[in-house]
């Protein structure tokens, strides 16, 4: 690889990584502070609409974006025609939302919800400036200007939705704060991309653009249904602050699970991908690289679940303990998440991105069955359900590894057996902690540190540590 481009995407990955701290970490802040102020009703109102959100949003890229950074030699008459194009999907996006909006608050009994999303989908005319703009700065490796704009977006709209939430404005704090980025975004993006919309519009360039990004659009739609059917299925048959609960609890697992699997998984597609051809290498670092997530994902959320309660006492108050049991399931449910993706990964790296897909569409049909029963028994139940999913769907991503490589979901278990003898004696050691003191910051902080010490020993002790991650700071 030549020097200026090995130069180029070490200063990219570096950036991308820092704009991610950055951001989880000012927005993990931002929103302890207002979930502080405001209520379980407020966060519900706004998760009634996530899935209208989320739809609107994959439509109105419609993967013009993603074609844009894969066309190469794009020229500027690609660039106005991606954006001519977002615009005009997100006006129209706009139009439907306005126009459906009351029949959105029928379907949730909540009269509320036509001004909020008649409000909120301003966002997407807004937001339809930036799309082109963003997939600019990407395409030149320029994360440095990205995690700029992004955390000046995180921070200064954060600032509104405080401002408003101390005011007294309720769930329309929460609209600010989403409202305020999207314009600060407006405003920096042009500065750093130095590139001025046209309405010059080609339909050759166009035919090419949506040729490569309707396939990814169809794929975001029928994933992100999937993603917030819980969602839409929580505001439709139960209370405002039920969702809001279940949406705080959610968002705090994912928090945890995304930022491991961003910082771990994403890292093994590149070398899994470059090892495609000597196949007993490809299995070594492919089992090391499962063992390695394993060992880092599953005492961070064991750990975590054991100290829900505190976590949400000290942080949230106890306004929000009801989220406690559903914080704990999800949790669990998230645990899997990071090694069942690279169970996924491995596929794509062996160049069976056929497989992939059909391994992903099969399990549409367990996500729905899971729902139909646990919908009408309520909240916890889905979570739960949640949990029974991911425990399923690991070893459903793990069967066709194990058919052509040889190391199914059995095996990997196997291998993870002293891993889940470890989490079990710092299980035991924290609850008996736990037990024995009742202070609630004493409890968040010496737990935690417990856990992780007694963890450590007996990783120590069974020699996990020598034997399995320290061969992972070899790879090549």
């Amino acid at each position: 690889m030549p020097q200026s481009v090995r130069s180029l995407l070490l200063k990219g990955v570096v950036w991308n990584f820092v704009e991610k701290v950055l951001i989880r970490s000012a927005s993990f802040v931002i929103g302890i502070i207002l979930a502080r102020l405001l209520s379980p009703s407020d966060y519900g109102l706004i998760g009634m609409l996530a899935v209208f959100i989320a739809i609107s949003n994959v439509f109105i890229e419609g993967g013009l974006a993603k074609a844009l950074i894969q066309r190469q030699n794009c020229q500027d008459i690609d660039y106005s025609t991606a954006f001519v194009a977002n615009v005009v999907m997100a006006v129209c996006i706009y139009l439907l939302l306005f126009f459906c909006s009351p029949w959105i608050a029928d379907f949730y009994d909540e009269p509320i919800l036509t001004d909020l999303t008649r409000v909120l989908g301003l966002n997407f005319v807004l937001g339809s400036f930036n799309i082109v703009q963003r997939a600019r700065l990407m395409a030149n490796v320029d994360f440095k200007s990205l995690a700029q704009i992004n955390v000046a977006s995180t921070i200064i709209s954060g600032g509104i939705g405080i401002g408003m939430a101390y005011m007294g404005f309720g769930v329309w704090a929460l609209v600010g704060q989403s409202i305020g980025s999207t314009i600060v975004l407006m405003a920096l993006f042009p500065l750093y991309s130095k590139w001025r919309p046209s309405l010059k519009f080609s339909k050759d360039s166009f035919n090419h653009l949506f040729g490569f990004g309707s396939k990814l659009m169809i794929t975001g739609v029928m994933s992100t249904i999937i993603n917030n059917i819980s969602t839409l299925c929580i505001g439709r048959y139960y209370k405002s602050h039920q969702l809001g609960y279940y949406t705080r609890a959610s968002s705090f697992s994912e928090l945890i699970s995304f930022t491991v699997f961003e910082v771990l998984g994403n890292v093994t597609f590149p070398v899994l991908s470059g090892l495609q051809n000597e196949r007993e290498r490809l299995i070594q670092v492919y089992k090391k690289s499962l063992f390695f997530t394993a060992v880092i994902m599953f005492p961070i959320m064991i750990l975590t679940t054991l100290l829900a309660k505190p976590i949400v006492l000290f942080l949230l108050t106890d306004k929000w303990l009801p989220c406690v049991a559903l914080m704990q399931w999800l949790l669990l449910a998230r645990m899997f998440l990071p090694v069942s993706a690279i169970n996924m990964n491995v596929l794509n790296a062996i160049g069976r991105s056929d497989l992939y897909m059909k391994l992903d569409f099969s399990k549409i049909p367990l996500d729905i069955v899971i729902l139909v029963i646990t919908v009408p028994i309520g909240v916890e139940a889905i979570t739960i359900g949640s949990f029974v999913n991911s425990l399923i769907c690991f070893f459903i991503n793990a069967y066709l590894p194990g058919r052509l490589l040889g190391y199914g979901g059995l095996k990997q278990l196997y291998d993870w057996r002293y891993i889940f003898l470890s989490v079990a004696v710092m299980t035991a050691s924290v609850l008996l902690f736990l037990h024995f003191v009742e202070t609630v910051w004493i409890q968040l902080f010496f737990g935690g540190i417990v856990g992780l010490v007694v963890y450590v020993i007996c990783c120590y002790k069974l020699k996990i540590v020598d034997d399995e991650m320290l061969v992972m700071l070899k790879l090549k």
